[in-house]
């Protein structure tokens, strides 16, 4: 029998591979080999499961990655930003496919457009958090925040989208150029 995380993980994967149209009970039971009294077990209907789907996406896509960042809180913040690069480029279902498609999803759909708001709001503010401690400078960590956040979103924008190594490159680059005039740990 699937667990919930599995009905959940499906629908991340159709909606990365075929997009938010192709989420339907009978797309997943297919994907799960499963029967929709299973998928009704879980859930009480579409309603139900894309409100579990969009939690769970926040969860994969932003949460893990802030927890993960800041398993040791005392590291300090550029440790944290590597970290945070490493995770992001090591990230698989996770990747640009899955942010493209919920990207789309949110213009059309208030409920998701939402939870991308508060998901980009969520990562901005992580990023500009760590490039404040390291600089103690708001403003600058506001743009520098963007900077980042733009580069790994946009990476995935472009067709094809950039390879995980080379957005690795890009990151750390970027970082270095926003931090050149500083000395840092």
């Amino acid at each position: 029998m699937a667990s919930t995380n599995d009905w959940l993980d499906a629908g991340l994967e159709i909606l990365a591979t075929e997009g938010a149209p192709a989420i339907t009970i009978e797309r997943l039971t297919e994907r799960l080999g499963l029967t929709k009294g299973s998928f009704y077990h879980h859930f009480k209907g579409m309603g139900g499961y894309k409100t579990g789907l969009l939690a769970h996406l926040e969860e994969v896509t932003t949460t893990r990655y802030i927890e993960l960042t800041e398993q040791d809180p005392e590291a300090p913040p550029m440790v944290k930003l590597q970290r945070l690069r490493d995770l992001v480029v090591g990230m698989e279902r996770e990747g640009p496919d899955l942010e493209v498609a919920l990207r789309a999803w949110a213009q059309q759909d208030a409920e998701v457009r939402a939870l991308q708001e508060r998901i980009d709001a969520r990562r901005l503010d992580y990023l500009r958090a760590l490039w404040t401690g390291l600089t103690g400078d708001p403003e600058e960590a506001d743009q520098v925040a963007k900077l980042l956040y733009l580069v790994v979103i946009g990476a995935g924008h472009l067709i094809p989208p950039i390879p995980k190594t080379e957005l690795g490159v890009l990151f750390e680059l970027t970082t270095r150029l926003a931090a050149r005039d500083r000395a840092f740990p």
